[in-house]
């Protein structure tokens, strides 16, 4: 496979020392399909057992390529096969034992967080599958790394509206088991449509039925390198904007070709794939937002902003394609409110809005994404929100996702600060009028038409 050569790597140095362009996470997927017991107690032990000793070297090896190439490694996490099929052959039916196991494994390897308390529940619900949903409060609650996803729809099979309402009332729970951290664990919780198997991105990643044994997946980020790089080329038009971002987008993702392949190699893994993805953080001017704003928008959220975020994304994934064979996972543009503080001043302002963001997500690449709400936020109206950014998953066949944080005892005029690449974020409102008598009616939404493909 071909490597960057020395000139590649030194024209990122720039980018490296000024614009924030990091490899946001390696991470590692393992399959836990040979970890099935009869018993909780059993299946957690064989679980940390497998991690501890697959992913040993997995932050040393981080930690070396970060030193040897100059670039930066910020996290290096884990993601395992969706716990609700590992847990099924248990015959007691408490899996947040499994959670902790989890979580002290991530705690041996020294890494930040491990993702695959998951289940997939698009078309329906197994035994297992409503055991693992049942102790999601209690697993976020009692852990620190664990990251819990549930896919609730596909395209091909619609949507699970029974699995919708259930989530709307496990945010609740989380968010008051969490309380006293601001609600904390509902960040630990993403609902999906169409959700990717090889995503390295927390907290919606898992290890997919269809991966390799092992597999090394690679995040790259990089939203002031793009802004900068805006700015540079001064005045130009739209075709010529586009260009740029997907010339920038290519160098990006070829740092992270080379991350990827390396760690692969020296951790005796497949390589997986290269997530592209723009993920801001809180620093100054590492920030989606900006980028819109460089693009010509007075304010992110204000009339336009949809039609910018469409043309990045679709120059990021441009870009991105030419440069590594196996690009996956997300890959686009990420518009997490609290981990964006170009995102943060404009919803503080009042001109980014939850309607807007729902706008915003048919065209990018994750869903309505660390969103603060009022505590008292109803489940109904939660699983409504929900129901919404997931239908625009499905009709438009592509991933969204929703991490919603209803934070426990405050309201609109509040705000939260998680810290880190958390961030903070103002709660924002929503709509109180009630979605109940819908929500209520349970069943599935039948899939559309276009996806009669075969």
């Amino acid at each position: 496979m071909p490597l960057l050569n020395s000139f590649d790597i030194l024209e990122t140095i720039k980018m490296i020392s000024d614009e924030h362009l990091d490899i946001r996470t390696i991470t590692m997927g393992i399959s836990l399909s040979d970890c099935a017991a009869d018993s909780v107690a059993k299946c957690a032990q064989k679980i940390y057992d497998k991690i501890t000793r697959r992913a040993e070297n997995l932050v040393s090896v981080g930690t070396r390529i970060e030193q040897e190439y100059g670039i930066p490694v910020i996290n290096k996490r884990i993601s395992v096969t969706p716990i609700a099929i590992v847990a099924a052959a248990c015959e007691d039916g408490n899996y947040a034992p499994i959670a902790q196991a989890l979580d002290r494994a991530a705690q041996t390897v020294g890494i930040n967080f491990i993702g695959g308390y998951s289940a997939l529940v698009h078309k329906g619900m197994t035994v297992s599958d409503r055991r693992l949903l049942d102790s999601i409060p209690e697993a976020l609650a009692s852990t620190e790394r664990v990251c819990s996803s549930v896919n609730v729809a596909t395209t091909r099979a619609g949507i699970n509206m029974d699995a919708v309402a259930r989530l709307g009332q496990i945010m609740r729970d989380t968010a008051y088991l969490t309380r006293e951290s601001d609600s904390f664990g509902c960040a630990k919780l993403v609902v999906f449509a169409n959700s990717p198997e090889d995503n390295p991105f927390m907290a919606g990643a898992y290890h997919g039925v269809g991966e390799a044994e092992c597999a090394i997946n690679v995040g790259v980020s990089g939203p002031g390198v793009v802004r900068a790089a805006i700015e540079r080329h001064g005045e130009m038009d739209l075709t010529e904007l586009a260009d740029v971002i997907k010339k920038t987008a290519f160098k990006i993702t070829r740092m992270g070709q080379l991350v990827a392949y390396e760690a692969s190699k020296r951790l005796g893994a497949e390589f997986g794939i290269v997530d592209l993805s723009l993920a801001p953080t809180p620093a100054v001017g590492d920030s989606v937002a900006r980028i819109l704003e460089a693009m010509g928008l007075e304010t992110c959220g204000c009339h336009g902003t949809t039609a910018c975020l469409a043309m990045l994304n679709d120059a990021v994934k441009k870009g991105g394609v030419m440069a590594s064979s196996h690009v996956g996972g997300l890959s686009g543009a990420f518009i997490p409110v609290s981990e964006d503080m170009g995102m943060v001043e404009a919803a503080q302002k009042g001109v980014l809005t939850l309607d807007k963001l729902e706008a915003m997500t048919a065209v990018c690449s994750v869903g309505l994404d660390m969103i603060a709400v009022p505590g008292d936020t109803s489940a109904e109206i939660l699983s409504a929100i929900i129901a919404d950014e997931i239908a625009i998953g499905v009709i438009n066949n592509k991933t969204t996702a929703v991490r919603l944080i209803p934070v426990w005892g405050k309201d609109v005029g509040d705000s939260i600060s998680f810290g880190g690449l958390w961030g903070e974020a103002p709660i924002m409102p929503v709509h109180r009028e009630s979605p109940a008598k819908f929500i209520g009616r349970g069943g599935r939404i039948p899939a559309p038409i276009h996806s009669q493909r075969n």
